[in-house]
């Protein structure tokens, strides 16, 4: 999930958003940013036990629902990469800690991925460990090596000199290259940079990094290089859902989920390519979102057996697994609940599309 779709769904989560706020740029764009947060996913069996964090009410404040960016760890580490080839050759299989890695992509998969910038660090030590955004004009890739991090972000090409304006503030630029590709550097502190490229094929590139000194930093991004689609694809670790995955993932997630009427599993391929939370919180937005709109219609037509049956389904997310999986990583649980709590308990919030991110 990108900045832009973390700030709609924010505004949507209050009813009457005001228009004069409907795009943020500048600084109020980067506050979203220093809002992503990268935690540990580590699956549970049973609900942890454990001090709860202060939480925002789902419509005054959506941004505690950490539908951000989540670090995975144990990934693989991205090594022997190898610059984008000539028209006509085909990438050569990167080598990860399992060995040399193959796979097969459908042309929908190798479509989108050929959309995004496909940058990855040729450089021991650094590992994925944040997709998300793959099929949209905006997303993001992260990597961490120890106790640095490195996260590349994707926008639209027309949003470069919004983004621009507001680096300015930030320092004066630094003329540099990323593996031959323009661009501008900005010091936020003596160990946090950022990097903005030049736009290319409708998009630009924003690489943020923190954790390490300039020196480490410069050669950090000398080792940044653009990759095609297939060596890309195939740097991504096991743990994140790829396309080809999502079947064999989604029936995991959705083991113990109630299914509401009409739900169209074989939709769940339009997700692209998410880590583990944020493929969790999109199925499970889906499943709720769906139960929500049959409780409404059986509200609104009498039927009082279906509106138990979506009451029963939403009261039970509180035992999805996967809910509580994603729990120690982020709040979006939370929000499903206290949601999911409210319509069952006869009131279903205004702004529950944005908080839970119905499409």
């Amino acid at each position: 999930m990108t900045d832009e779709q973390l700030d709609r769904m924010v505004r949507d989560a209050d009813p009457y958003p005001p228009d004069a706020v409907r795009h943020l740029d500048g600084a109020a764009q980067h506050l979203l940013e220093e809002i992503m947060s990268t935690p540990t996913l580590a699956p549970v069996t049973e609900p942890p036990e454990r001090p709860r964090r202060a939480r925002r009410s789902v419509l005054s404040g959506l941004a505690a629902a950490g539908v951000a960016a989540v670090l995975l760890t144990g990934f693989l580490a991205v090594s022997a990469l190898r610059p984008e080839p000539p028209a006509g050759r085909q990438a050569s299989p990167v080598t990860t800690s399992d060995g040399p890695r193959t796979a097969g992509y459908s042309a929908m998969v190798l479509k989108a991925a050929e959309q995004n910038p496909r940058l990855l660090i040729d450089q021991p030590g650094w590992k994925a460990t944040t997709v998300y955004g793959f099929a949209e004009k905006q997303g993001t890739i992260g990597f961490t090596n120890g106790d640095r991090h490195v996260e590349m972000n994707w926008y639209p090409a027309d949003s470069y000199h919004g983004y621009q304006q507001d680096r300015l503030g930030v320092s004066r630029p630094e003329a540099v290259k990323v593996d031959g590709q323009p661009g501008d550097l900005f010091r936020y502190s003596g160990n946090d940079f950022a990097v903005m490229l030049r736009p290319r094929d409708g998009s630009f590139v924003e690489l943020r990094a923190n954790g390490m000194r300039r020196a480490e930093f410069d050669r950090m991004l000398a080792a940044v290089v653009r990759v095609d689609a297939r060596t890309w694809l195939a740097a991504l670790p096991a743990e994140i859902v790829t396309p080809e995955r999502i079947e064999e993932r989604a029936a995991t997630v959705l083991a113990d989920v109630p299914l509401p009427p009409g739900f169209d599993t074989a939709a769940l391929t339009e997700l692209g390519v998410n880590d583990a939370y944020q493929f969790g919180a999109q199925v499970t937005a889906r499943v709720g979102c769906g139960w929500i709109a049959e409780w409404l219609r059986a509200k609104k037509a009498g039927d009082d057996a279906a509106l138990k049956r979506a009451t029963d389904a939403l009261r039970s997310s509180h035992h999805w697994k996967v809910l509580h999986q994603m729990n120690e990583a982020g709040d979006y649980p939370e929000v499903f609940w206290e949601t999911a709590d409210e319509v069952a308990d006869g009131d279903v919030p205004p702004g529950y599309k944005g908080a839970l991110g119905c499409q």
